[in-house]
Parts: structure tokens; sequence; C-alpha cells
């Protein structure tokens, strides 16, 4: 009867235990995500370019060729790859966990007792065989099989494992985010590269002209039809027209090394065609429909991974407020002689218990690591809502980036074929007397920051271009 009250008495405290547990593990309340608009603007074509694969969507051999090879060498993704295996491992550590634990092994003891204790009395009058006493001292060989299992009973290991999996696919979203980050970075070092070497072009065109009228410049001081004055200031403007050269040779070698970092190698030339910079037009992008985001664009596809595995962080979090299941077993042969150890079934030797354990002073602790987890689940969805509003900003304003961008190269293509000529007629009218140097000076420095600010705007087309496709999701097919 004492012993039914007693173990009535611990299955109530443990039901105690278990209430007071859902007590304190009330549950995450989910903020209502905002909806996402149907469109960027009045048009709902589906159509999107982010589905695009990036060898499809770059029309240049060069810079393709150049992604290739930094998909292969680039070290950042290397990393990125080694830590889709460690989250691999973490999955298949957590997967462990759920199943016993089965060791094998043996042992050797040798005990001597006391002869005035009670153990050490009973062995001296104990047979151990007929005629045969107990050996002083006594040696104890065993070989066998040990278990030991936490018995998964309110799923905080499954939940553990299930938060294990969703952060290994969210490593691999976030490779899928590296890769787009990286495609569109080479493709923007690219286009830097194509438009330095033109702007180089130029200014090398530019210093012969003003070296040419420098020239005649000198010719009509001699004759006295100028002054030093103006052949000083002449000479100023092809010094800095030359140290605008310098410059820009060094930002090339600058872009080329950074080219070479993300293609995993040391500097080396680029192989590009700078010839047809000018004439290529940026490839025409469909934006789509917002939603399409949250399946192309791994940061958003990572976000809800992560959040789904804080929502299972938390639910393993709370399983620490009940009691667990323990079980541990026991299998193998046991003998005082080497001789006896197999001698069935005497030498066999078995036990299996099993424990149940609930958490009482330590509380606390646990209650701090449940307050974490709940807080990292809100962080989760908090980053998560972020991250789609994020992917329709940055959509939203390249879109807007490139009509604007093409309304501005027209207007600055027709300024520089206008002070392209205008620099003609100045030198013809200098040659012949009929303008003064400071014309052909003001005419020939304003044509060459035109031409210069005509080939920055045609490289934003182009970054234009490759930050949309990112920013729909694009790269990484």
């Amino acid at each position: 009867m004492n012993t039914f009250i007693k173990y009535k008495s611990t299955a109530a405290l443990l039901l105690c235990l278990a209430f007071t547990g859902c007590k304190n593990t009330a549950p995450v309340q989910d903020a209502v995500l905002k909806p996402i608009p149907k469109s960027y603007s009045d048009v709902t074509d589906s159509t999107n370019s982010g589905e695009i694969k990036w060898k499809d969507f770059f029309p240049d051999k060069n810079l393709v060729a150049l992604i290739d090879t930094a998909l292969k060498n680039n070290i950042e993704l290397m990393m990125t790859l080694q830590e889709i295996e460690i989250a691999k491992s973490n999955v298949r550590f957590r997967k462990g966990l759920l199943f016993p634990n089965v060791s094998g092994g043996g042992g050797y003891a040798n005990e001597k007792v006391a002869r005035y204790t009670s153990e050490g009395a009973g062995d001296a009058v104990t047979e151990i065989t007929p005629g045969r006493l107990i050996p002083d001292p006594l040696s104890d060989y065993m070989v066998g099989l040990r278990t030991s299992w936490e018995v998964d009973v309110w799923g905080k290991m499954r939940n553990a494992k299930k938060a294990a999996f969703s952060r290994y696919l969210s490593s691999i979203e976030g490779r899928n985010f590296v890769i787009t980050n990286l495609v569109a970075e080479v493709a923007d070092t690219y286009y830097e590269l194509l438009s330095l070497d033109n702007e180089l072009d130029y200014i090398r065109q530019t210093i012969k002209l003003q070296e040419n009228a420098l020239e005649i410049l000198r010719v009509q001081k001699e004759a006295a039809l100028v002054t030093e004055l103006a052949v000083k200031q002449f000479e100023a403007e092809v010094l800095n027209s030359q140290s605008l050269e310098y410059d820009i040779q060094q930002q090339i070698v600058e872009s080329e090394s950074k080219m070479n970092f993300l293609l995993g190698r040391y500097p080396q030339p680029i192989v590009r065609d700078k010839a047809s910079f000018m004439e290529q037009l940026p490839v025409q992008l469909k934006a789509g429909i917002p939603s399409q985001l949250l399946r192309n664009r791994p940061d958003i596809k990572q976000a809800e991974l992560e959040l789904y595995a804080s929502k299972c962080d938390v639910k393993a979090a709370k399983a620490e407020f009940y009691p667990s299941l323990s079980i541990t077993g026991l299998l193998g042969f046991q003998g005082f002689k080497p001789s006896y150890l197999f001698m069935a079934p005497e030498s066999i030797v078995y036990s299996i218990a099993g424990d149940l354990m609930a958490p009482l002073i330590n509380r606390s602790a646990i209650k701090a690591e449940f307050s974490k987890a709940k807080a990292e689940q809100l962080e989760a969805m908090y980053n998560y809502q972020k991250t789609i509003l994020n992917g329709y900003v940055e959509v939203s304003n390249q879109l807007s980036g490139i009509s604007n961008l093409q309304q501005a190269y027209e207007k600055k293509a027709k300024a520089v074929e206008a002070l392209t000529t205008a620099t003609g007629i100045s030198n013809d009218l200098f040659s012949s007397g009929k303008a003064n140097y400071l014309e052909v000076l003001m005419t020939q420095r304003e044509a060459l920051d035109s031409k210069l600010e005509l080939i920055e705007v045609k490289k934003h087309q182009f970054n234009a271009m490759v930050n949309i496709y990112k920013a729909l999701g694009g790269g990484w097919k």
C-alpha cells in the first residue's frame, strides 16, 4: 500500500511539473505580414527576367567566361560551400540523437575486500563452486554491449533536427545568394573596365588635339600673334589631361586586380572587347510581379527558412520544461576467470532501467533559454519582412533608374555630338585666325568633360541592368 502511495505521489508531481511547463511556454504570436503589392506599376505582365539563366542573360562572351571562372575559383564561394557541409553534418548529428546509442567493449577489475566487513566476512565462508570459496582477491572480466536512449517523448530532438535541416536548406540559399552577388559584381567590374578603357582612349585623342593646338599656338607666339600667357594656359591644359590619363590608368589596374581577386587568381590581363562598349545596348528587362520575388530571390527564401528553423527552436526549448525519459541497458558476459567468461547461461549478464527526470531547481535557466528562442523567432520574422520589403524597394528603384538613365543618355549624347562639332569648328577657326585660343581651350575642355560623362552614364546603364537582374533574383541559376 505504501509503495502504491509513493508511486501515485510521484506521478502527481510529474503531472504538476508538466502543467507548470505548459503555463510557462506561451506560444509566440506571429505578426501579420504586410501584403505585397500586386505590381511595380500599372503593368501586370508576369514575364520575369530574373528567371533567365545568367549564361543566357549576358551577351558578351568574354564576360560569360569571366563569370564561369569566378564560379569555379572564387574564395568566398568556396567558403560558403564549406558552410553547407557544416550544416549537413549538423543535420546528421541531430538525426543520430533520435536513435539509441549502443557501444561495445570489455573490462577487467580486481578487487580485494577487507576481511572484517560484512562483504568480506560473507565471501570468506561462501563457496563460488562446490568445495571452493570465493577467491580473494576477486577478478572480474566483462565483455558486452551497453545502450542508452533518451526517448523523444515531447519532440525536443525531432524539432532540433527540423531546425538543423531548415538551416541546411538555408545555407544552400545562402550559397545561391553569394552566387547572385558574385555574378553581379563580376559584371559590374567588367563594365567598369570597359568604361575606363573608353575614357582612356578619348583622353588620349583629346591630348593629341590639344598638343596640335599647342604647336599652332607656339608658332603664333613666334609670330607675335599671341602672348606667352596663351601658351602657358594651353600647356597647363595638356598637363591636366595627361595627369587624368595616368589617373585612369591606375583605376584600370585596380579594377583588373579586383576582377582577378573575384576570379580567385593573381593579377593578370583581363580579356575584354572595349570597341563595342558604346554601341552595346543594355538587355531589356521584364520585372514581372512582386510575388515572384518570394520564389526567385535566394535571400528571401533564406530568411523564410531561418524563420521556420527558429520556430522549431522554440518548440525544442519548450520541451525542456517537461520530464525526460531515458532508458539504459546492458547485455554481455561476465566472470571471475577468462575460462568462465563465455559459459552460458551462467556468465550472461543483462540489465535494463528507465529514468523519468523533470527539472526542479534550474528552471530559471530553462525559462531564459525559452525566452531567448522566442526572441530569436521574432527577430527572424522581422528579418523576413525586412528582406521582402528590401527586395521590392530595390526592384522599384532600379526600374526607375533605368528609365531616367535612358533619358539622361539621350540628352548627353546630343550634347557630345554638338560639342564634338563645335570642337572641329573652333579648331578650323583658330587655324584661320578667326577664333582665339580661349574659345578653342574651353570648347575642348567642355567636349572632354561631356564625353567622359556620356561614358559614365553608359556604364551606369549597364550597372542598372545588372542590379535589377540581381534584384529580381537572377544570377544563381
